[in-house]
């Protein structure tokens, strides 16, 4: 998984829709960005790791 998956997404054509910012109790961030391209929709949900550097990403085709 790269470092910059939203970049990465953007790089392959994938446009900024909406995004969002959940509260996943305590310390940790959940960030919802949806994305769009040529009639497709995908929610890209990062958050930062619980132990280490880096990102968590998981991506969902809707």
């Amino acid at each position: 998984m790269s470092n910059t998956p939203l970049s990465d997404l953007v790089r392959q054509g994938w446009a900024v829709v909406s995004y969002s910012v959940t509260d996943s109790g305590g310390e940790t961030w959940q960030h919802n960005v949806l994305l769009a391209r040529q009639g497709q929709h995908r929610i890209l949900t990062l958050r930062k790791k619980m132990i280490g550097d880096g990102v968590v990403a998981s991506e969902m085709d809707v």
